[in-house]
């Protein structure tokens, strides 16, 4: 089954963090927003590491990396109000928006998540 990653799953397997071995074998398939990437991406130059050729070897395990459309940024937006209590950025909430645009569970790190009430299906990698 495919899913939807969130930027702080991406980030555990990448950084072989706590949950991390459970997002490596949901990579086939799996999509993230071009905007979580580029939150990955900002997150690992942080923490030095190279990035270059990151993406195309998540590519290869079949990572799927998808633009934010309109329709996905309206979504986003109108979950301002829902999220806004649990302090979710815009990079969450593209996250939930492609994951309510692709009617696939959304794969997270970020346990306050698991207080969300959204008609989405959230998997939360370490409890």
């Amino acid at each position: 089954m495919s899913v939807v990653l969130d930027a702080s799953a991406l980030l555990a397997y990448l950084h072989a963090e706590m949950g991390g071995e459970r997002v490596g074998s949901m990579l086939e398939g799996a999509h993230i927003s071009a905007v979580n990437w580029s939150e990955v991406v900002q997150k690992a130059l942080q923490r030095g590491v190279d990035t270059e050729g990151m993406q195309q070897a998540l590519l290869e395990l079949g990572v799927i990396f998808e633009p934010l459309t309109t329709r996905q940024a309206e979504i986003a937006a109108h979950l301002f109000q829902p999220t806004r209590a649990l302090g979710l950025s815009l990079a969450d909430r593209a996250c939930l928006a492609l994951a309510l645009d692709l009617a696939l569970p959304a794969v997270t790190a970020d346990r306050v998540w698991g207080q969300l009430k959204l008609d989405i299906e959230i998997e939360i990698i370490c409890r």
